[in-house]
């Protein structure tokens, strides 16, 4: 006689590891055996039936045919003829339900390697798309927000990371190269989305790239920004080169910078740590267009700025030794000012004025 509890002790592990209900995991290896049985001894069309009943260690399975004088298709018909003693009981276009448990526990090993094959390819499926539902639930009161966890494993495109005691993917996309991810090491990640895709399902994607991540740092470090009486008027980012961020307050006593600054520069350097090392400019809000493009060059020194409204351009005037202070390993510095001011800079030597 077949032993069910082979499969009643798997699906009790399977329950207990993954938090997944007995009685769905029972419904998934019905359907299972379904899918095995119509492929190898019936056909798609085939009503099948399948009971799993595991504490009494029974199995039945059941096809459904219609009751007709000439057979033309035996996999959905059944001659009345061949009802036998149950013939009287049935007439012409009836449906029956014939019990095959029989004549499939005969062959108990095709029922093992089919049935436990096809249990595993859909019990995966249903572990996968249960956990995404778990890790959706986990963050969805989450989104643009940043969380911090713990690196579980590096592999070569992804990084595995623990929440909960659950596995969440930061993919390789979504990371920033300059970054060193250490399996054991914590991390903050930002919630970038948190969606749910009709033929993917619920997705979830983190992010250390985006320019919100980082104030989000600031925001965690920085009580000013959190209360409002300091704002960022505007961040632009290079991940993993640079950051520049315009900072304003409505109260005059207040110095927005050096409160993203800290004292000893300890809140910048919470955040700089947390980003493994990446600059960061800040830079007090002014009305003065020419001043704040000055400070945007941050590092540079600029001697003197004249602005084109018209065509939204700045000439900033500097000297040599200042210049790729200004311009920025492969133009990054300029670019990230004329993004964070909304004018196109162009950076010259004196002498061409």
């Amino acid at each position: 006689m077949l032993d069910l509890k082979k499969i009643e002790a798997a699906i009790n592990q399977i329950s207990a590891e993954k938090k997944i209900e007995k009685n769905k995991l029972v419904e998934i290896i019905e359907q299972a055996i379904k899918t095995a049985y119509k492929k190898d001894y019936a056909s798609k069309d085939t009503n099948v039936e399948v009971s799993l009943d595991l504490p009494n260690n029974a199995i039945e399975i059941t096809v459904e045919k219609e009751v007709v004088d000439v057979v033309e298709n035996p996999y959905t018909q059944i001659a009345l003829k061949d009802l036998w003693d149950a013939a009287s009981g049935f007439s012409i276009w009836d449906m029956v339900e014939i019990d095959v448990t029989d004549e499939i526990l005969e062959n108990e090993e095709w029922f093992w390697r089919i049935a436990s094959q096809a249990a595993r390819q859909v019990i995966i499926q249903k572990i996968q798309e249960s956990e995404k539902e778990k890790i959706y639930n986990l963050f969805k009161d989450k989104v643009w927000e940043i969380v911090n966890l713990k690196i579980e494993l590096v592999e070569k495109n992804k990084i595995l990371l623990d929440y909960n005691w659950n596995t969440i993917v930061l993919p390789k996309s979504e990371q920033v190269a300059k970054d060193k991810y250490v399996p054991g090491q914590r991390i903050y990640v930002y919630v970038w989305k948190v969606e749910e895709d009709t033929l993917t399902g619920p997705k979830v994607t983190l992010t250390r790239k985006d320019k919100n991540f980082v104030v989000k740092l600031f925001e965690m470090n920085c009580p000013e920004l959190e209360e409002g009486s300091v704002e960022i008027v505007r961040i632009v980012r290079n991940p993993g080169f640079k950051t520049k961020i315009i900072v304003g307050s409505e109260y005059e006593e207040i110095d927005p910078a050096g409160s993203l600054i800290g004292p000893k520069w300890i809140r910048v350097k919470a955040v700089v740590d947390e980003l493994f090392g990446e600059k960061v400019d800040i830079i007090n809000y002014t009305d003065d267009i020419k001043e704040l493009i000055k400070k945007s060059l941050s590092p540079a020194q600029v001697m003197d700025v004249k602005i084109d409204e018209e065509n939204r351009h700045a000439t900033c005037y500097v000297l040599d030794e200042e210049k790729l202070k200004a311009l920025g390993k492969w133009w990054a510095n300029v670019w990230l000012a004329s993004e964070l001011t909304g004018y196109k800079i162009t950076v010259v030597s004196p002498e061409m004025n």
